[in-house]
């Protein structure tokens, strides 16, 4: 097995060993090479993740955003929970771990740079990950982000090279021109669907279009929801791959605008040293608050706007979509720099547990998936459609105390997680030691 490479050897030589055995291009991350804040934001997102993930997990996809798709009553205490995950949850913990994979994607690269390697180690990782999320989306859960995190990786790799500031305005302005585009387009539908607008007769072809196809999206609900619950996942899979099999291009087509600025300005931060401590204290503390109070109370006037009309369907897709963007987006800044400021000082048993969740990220996303395959479809426990969003939130607690109990034993025990360790080998086409 090739062995890492000795951390002080000179430059020339270590490029000199790199160029003839590929031996430096290929070795582990050890553990001084770590950024722990790094680790224990992507811990904190992993398991926010699933707490923004579990209404699609556990009743039809559509009520996500959707309440009156539940299959359970969405009583008072289940609007205001839902109003109070659209202002802490939603978006933001998908925001943090797309800004995460923006600088992790640098980070693997300064270092593979730095032992003579190029993108296209790069570029073939990523293809492994598209790997990964075709399985994941076919076979296990049609929530994948995986995949289109693997495709907009590939465009956000030409870009390394930029500067720190090119990155970090390109991030930006991108981001807010996503924001401006998707509000712009999504905003007519809830318009002419669900205001007095619509009403009028120039606009009632257009009205009975989009009435028509929600209709349609709940019925093709419907049609999932029967086959969860008869226990048959091939059919599952079928209806999957025959319905919805060109999701996952309409995916990256709708969220690029969104993803693709984040992981830039994940690039940017990271080189600008946001992540390991180079930024003033008092500056991370006072943007960080800002971010995470002004963004958070534009989203809660969002959010109560759409309790008052009802959670109409096409208000939600506008708002989670777009009207929320630029809120999310001062959320998303502003509790990574919280948690890069304050990480540092929470040194206990319960801190260690998350940034060995985050270490274990991908096998604790994956792993999730998997689990609640059991917990909920009709071969397994069957509690699909049985559990209303106070109970769902439950099993969310129970899930994550399993991710925060497993994470830290193993890796005491073993240097990876078992999908990082596996992603790792394919990446570089070789057998890692995973034993400590």
């Amino acid at each position: 097995m090739t062995t890492a490479p000795t951390p002080d050897l000179p430059n020339a030589q270590q490029a000199a060993k790199t160029e003839r055995t590929g031996e430096g291009a290929v070795a582990p991350v050890t553990a001084g090479e770590r950024i722990h804040s790094l680790d224990f934001i992507r811990g904190f997102a992993v398991m926010g993740i699933l707490a923004a993930n579990i209404v699609a997990f556990g009743q039809p996809f559509q009520a996500y955003m959707y309440p009156d798709a539940f299959l359970t009553e969405h009583g008072p205490l289940s609007d205001w929970l839902l109003v109070a995950q659209f202002v802490l949850i939603d978006s933001k913990m998908r925001g943090l771990f797309t800004l995460l994979f923006g600088a992790g994607l640098y980070l693997f690269m300064e270092r593979t740079w730095d032992r003579g390697g190029t993108r296209w180690r790069q570029m073939w990782r990523l293809s492994i990950l598209l790997l990964f999320g075709l399985i994941h989306y076919f076979l296990i859960w049609a929530g994948d982000i995986l995949l289109y995190y693997a495709i907009i990786g590939f465009l956000v790799v030409p870009c390394l090279k930029w500067s720190a500031k090119a990155q970090l305005f390109t991030g930006l302005i991108g981001f807010v021109f996503g924001a401006l585009v998707y509000s712009a387009i999504l905003s007519f539908p809830y318009l002419i669907a669900e205001t007095s607008l619509g009403q009028q007769p120039q606009f009632s072809e257009a009205r009975e279009g989009m009435l028509s196809a929600q209709t349609s999206a709940l019925a093709d609900a419907e049609v999932e929801t029967a086959l969860i619950r008869s226990g048959d996942y091939p059919g599952v899979l079928s209806h999957r791959a025959n319905e919805h099999g060109t999701d996952p291009i309409a995916n990256v087509l709708i969220f690029a605008l969104e993803t693709f600025p984040l992981m830039l300005l994940g690039v940017a931060l990271y080189r600008l040293g946001f992540f390991s401590g180079e930024f003033a204290s008092s500056k991370m503390r006072q943007w960080g608050w800002a971010g995470l109070i002004v963004g958070g109370m534009l989203n809660l006037g969002i959010g109560l706007f759409l309790k008052s009309t009802g959670f109409g369907y096409y208000a939600m897709l506008a708002a989670f979509v777009g009207w929320s963007s630029i809120p999310q987006l001062m959320m998303v800044l502003g509790l990574a720099a919280l948690l890069v400021e304050y990480s540092g000082q929470w040194t206990g048993a319960l801190a260690e547990r998350v940034r060995a969740a985050g270490r274990a990220a991908f096998t604790n996303y994956l792993g999730t998936s998997i689990l609640m395959l059991f917990v909920f479809q009709g071969w397994a426990l069957g509690l699909f459609g049985e559990l209303g969003r106070p109970q769902l939130y439950l099993v969310t607690i129970l899930t994550c105390a399993l991710i925060l109990l497993w994470s830290k034993p193993w890796l005491e025990r073993f240097r990876y997680g078992p999908l990082e360790w596996l992603w790792r080998c394919l990446t570089y086409g070789k057998l890692f030691r995973i034993r400590r």
